[in-house]
C-alpha cells in the first residue's frame, strides 16, 4: 500500500502526457484554416476544445490545486474570435499540462485526499477525484478531436 501513491501520481502524470501527445498529434496535420474551423453547427472547432482544455486544466488544477493565480473565463473558451495561431494555442496547452503534471509530482500521500471543491466540480470530494475527473474529460475531448480530424478530411477531400 504504501508505493500507491507513487503509482497512482506516476501513471496519471504518463496518461496526462499521452493525451496530450494525441492532441499534438491530431492538431499537426491541420492548417490554421481547419483548427478554427467548425464542421458541424452544433460543435466546436478543434481550437476551441484546445481553449477549453486549456482553461479547464488551468482552472481545476492550476488554481485550485498548484495555485497559480490563473482566472478563467470558460465561456470565452467556446466563443472566442481571435483566431490566434495554432501553434501559440498549441504551446498554451502544453504549458497546462506541464502545470498538471507538476502538481501531480508534488502530491504527497496525503494531498491525495485532501477535500477539494471549486466551481462546477463542487461535488470532487478531494484532489485524487479533480486529477481523474480532468484527465477523463481531456480524454473524451480527445475523441472528438478525433471525429472533427475525420471529418475535415471528408470535407476537404470533397471540394
Amino acid at each position: 500500500m504504501e508505493k500507491l501513491p507513487a503509482t497512482v501520481a506516476e501513471g496519471l502524470a504518463a496518461r496526462y502526457t499521452e493525451l496530450a501527445g494525441k492532441v499534438r498529434d491530431l492538431a499537426t496535420p491541420l492548417s490554421e484554416e481547419q483548427f478554427w474551423r467548425k464542421p458541424f453547427a452544433f460543435g466546436n472547432s478543434f481550437g476551441h476544445l484546445v481553449l477549453h482544455l486549456t482553461g479547464n486544466l488551468n482552472y481545476y488544477i492550476g488554481a485550485e490545486v498548484a495555485r497559480t493565480g490563473y482566472v478563467r473565463d470558460r465561456n470565452r473558451e467556446f466563443t472566442e474570435t481571435e483566431r490566434a495561431p495554432k501553434t501559440e494555442i498549441l504551446r498554451h496547452f502544453d504549458e497546462a499540462i506541464g502545470v498538471v503534471v507538476k502538481a501531480i509530482r508534488a502530491q504527497s500521500p496525503e494531498d491525495w485526499s485532501k477535500a477539494y471543491t471549486a466551481l462546477r466540480e463542487d461535488d470532487a470530494g478531494n484532489r485524487f477525484n479533480i486529477f481523474l475527473r480532468c484527465a477523463t474529460h481531456l480524454h473524451h475531448h480527445v475523441g472528438q478531436m478525433m471525429y472533427l480530424c475525420f471529418e475535415l478530411k471528408r470535407e476537404d477531400s470533397g471540394r
